[in-house]
């Protein structure tokens, strides 16, 4: 029995027992929303010892909670287990349900048995975010109505729950939410990249890009792919080889081709260039989004018109290479976002003559293949958080690294504490025409919140210096 059966039969006979639903964040909550609005019994469980203020609400329509700690037998009785991203699917609870025969599924899956909407799904390691949200205004400026939700903020169930009747469903969809899907099966599915990430959840990078590439398990006959020139499909991956595969890259036979100046869109039924000379996103790696983006509006309903004019109309997204202020002739960028090397070298690709400020938490991820590019931009690093001394050893170990010199071929690395120290140290080594870029590299948890938090703590201090308040 797949997950499609069992939503399908629990529709049709509520009494068949209860769904549980695992982790109560935002997502979590909505889903137990929309599932009692279907008229569904629903348990809930956390280990966190939440509040009334969160429980409260959800017991008034009739759910049972469990926070502070899981029960076995709540997880072994489900008719239906529905998981939050955030936990682990090896989780020792959801093995112990599935000997007992209960599927365990995610967000993804729940909305695709319910939606009826054209749905584009963008994934990739980096430059979600960014394609999400410019999709949703190629598709809106092209005069159709879009929901835009997933993992840029908004659950999808949401749109569900609602009512709304948008043209288009745009979302951003992660790996973890991704590990739980089978039946996921967007209209357009997008794929924008791979590197080193969240090593610390998978066991290797194989497993990671493994779950990337399931984005496309479920594509039906009449589903899009999109995909970057620079990644090789995996053999055997049946959801490609029945669907239309579209490319973007600078290879002239792509289907979204990338110069310096414009990208030549060759679809059967619409060819047309995008002039790239108005736009405010910098560097190749956004070329790349540029071109993915429009790729996905064109399937999705997008004409040339309104795709040119939400390109020459957006801004970059906060935290995300995010010009913050200029004092004494140096420029501050906050690129909280760039969680990973591979973010952090996107960044770096757009400026000359850097003070880099690198650093948080690790995600088992080798920073060794930013010294290429960190020898040809950038005039100094300046690490922070419990990384720092892994980021250390990562680039001077790196071939080519001198750490006899105490600089790693000729880039010196400072040491900082805190952001105030590192925003300190960084402003003493920049000169005028110099940029100081907060692209950590890391995820933010060994100091703040979330990456939000940290920008904004980087946005603060940089107004500081400049006499200002935010």
């Amino acid at each position: 029995m797949n997950i499609s059966t069992v939503i399908k039969s629990l529709v049709e006979q509520p009494d068949r027992g209860y769904v549980l639903v695992a982790g109560l964040g935002v997502s979590g909550a909505a889903i137990v929303r929309f599932l009692r609005s279907k008229n569904l019994e629903v348990r809930a469980t956390d280990t966190r010892p939440l509040g009334p203020d969160v429980t409260l609400p959800l017991e008034a329509m009739g759910v049972r909670c469990e926070t502070g700690g899981h029960k076995v037998e709540t997880f072994e009785r489900a008719a239906l287990i529905v998981t939050s991203p955030g936990i682990p699917l090896d989780m020792e609870y959801f093995k112990r349900a599935r000997a007992k025969g209960v599927l365990v599924t995610g967000e993804l899956d729940l909305f695709s048995f319910f939606n009826k909407k054209t749905l584009v799904a963008i994934t990739g390691t980096n430059g979600k975010t960014t394609v999400t949200t410019l999709v949703s205004e190629m598709l809106e400026k092209s005069g159709l109505s879009v929901f835009t939700g997933g993992n840029i903020g908004t659950p999808l169930v949401e749109f569900l729950e609602s009512g709304q009747e948008q043209d288009v469903v745009v979302a951003e969809v992660s790996s973890f939410q991704l590990d739980a899907a089978t039946v996921f099966s967007p209209s357009v599915a997008v794929l924008l990249n791979l590197a080193e990430d969240h090593l610390d959840r998978y066991p290797d990078f194989s497993a990671y890009a493994d779950s990337k590439w399931s984005i496309f398990r479920s594509l039906s006959e009449r589903g899009f792919a999109v995909v970057n020139q620079n990644l090789e499909i995996p053999s055997g991956l049946e959801g490609l080889t029945r669907t239309n595969t579209l490319i973007f890259g600078t290879n002239e036979n792509s289907n979204a081709d990338i110069s310096s100046r414009t990208i030549e869109i060759k679809i059967p039924g619409e060819d047309f260039t995008l002039d790239l000379s108005a736009t405010r996103l910098r560097g190749a790696h956004n070329r790349d989004n540029i071109a993915a983006a429009a790729l996905a509006a064109v399937l999705a309903g997008g004409n040339k018109v309104g795709i040119q004019e939400a390109l020459n109309d957006f801004s970059p997204l906060v935290h995300r290479t995010e010009f913050v202020a200029i004092i004494h002739g140096v420029e501050y960028y906050n690129d909280s976002k760039g969680t990973n090397p591979h973010a952090v070298e996107g960044a770096l690709q757009g400026f000359d003559r850097v003070i880099l400020i690198l650093g948080g938490r690790s995600k088992d991820t080798n920073f060794s293949s930013l010294l290429p590019v960190i020898l040809q931009r950038v005039k100094a690093v300046v690490v922070m958080g419990e990384a720092a001394p892994k980021i250390k050893a990562d680039l001077c170990g790196a071939p080519g690294a001198d750490p006899a010199s105490g600089s790693c071929s000729g880039v010196r690395i400072f040491d900082a504490v805190s952001m105030v120290d590192a925003l300190e140290a960084a402003a003493g080594l920049a000169v005028t025409g110099d940029t100081v870029l907060l692209s950590p590299g890391c995820s933010s948890f060994d100091m703040y919140e979330n990456y939000g938090q940290r920008g904004d703590d980087f946005k603060a201090r940089v107004m500081a210096l400049k006499g200002e308040d935010l």
